[in-house]
């Protein structure tokens, strides 16, 4: 049960080292063999996605060092940037203690969101109960 194996993590003390093929055959990808990628500016720490990614697009991202998401719409691998030049270059990744999320720190080249804004959470929730757009679109 890949739940215990990360419970089997908590009492390891900082800067132990496991090896990356490991984690990675033990993470939690859904019944559609995908996982949840929040996508966070490594300078900044604003997120800036929420996208998805299956094994193999976490092994071509890690291989490439750019983000390479799988496209639940188009069926496809999506390379952020690939036509629109608004690339992320991975910093770092990290998986949550449940080995069911994945945190990718980036450097943003251009827009993040394919609107043209900086991020995709651009709805912003107010006190007054509205929602207020932050950010211009291309």
């Amino acid at each position: 049960m890949r739940h215990s194996y990360f419970r089997a993590l908590e009492n390891l003390t900082h800067s132990t080292k496991l090896p990356l093929p490991e984690v990675i055959d033990q993470l939690a990808f859904n019944s559609d063999g995908l996982m949840p990628v929040i996508t966070q500016d490594a300078e900044t720490l604003e997120v800036l996605m929420l996208a998805w990614m299956n094994k193999e697009s976490l092994q071509k991202t890690l291989d490439k060092g750019r983000m390479i998401y799988w496209s639940r719409s188009r069926q496809e691998f999506w390379e952020k940037g690939a036509t629109s030049g608004h690339i992320q270059e991975l910093v770092n990744m990290s998986f949550d203690c449940d080995g069911d999320a994945i945190l990718c720190k980036v450097i943003q080249t251009g827009a993040a969101c394919h609107t043209g804004r900086k991020d995709c959470f651009y709805l912003k929730v107010k006190p007054d109960n509205k929602i207020e757009i932050s950010g211009n679109p291309a």
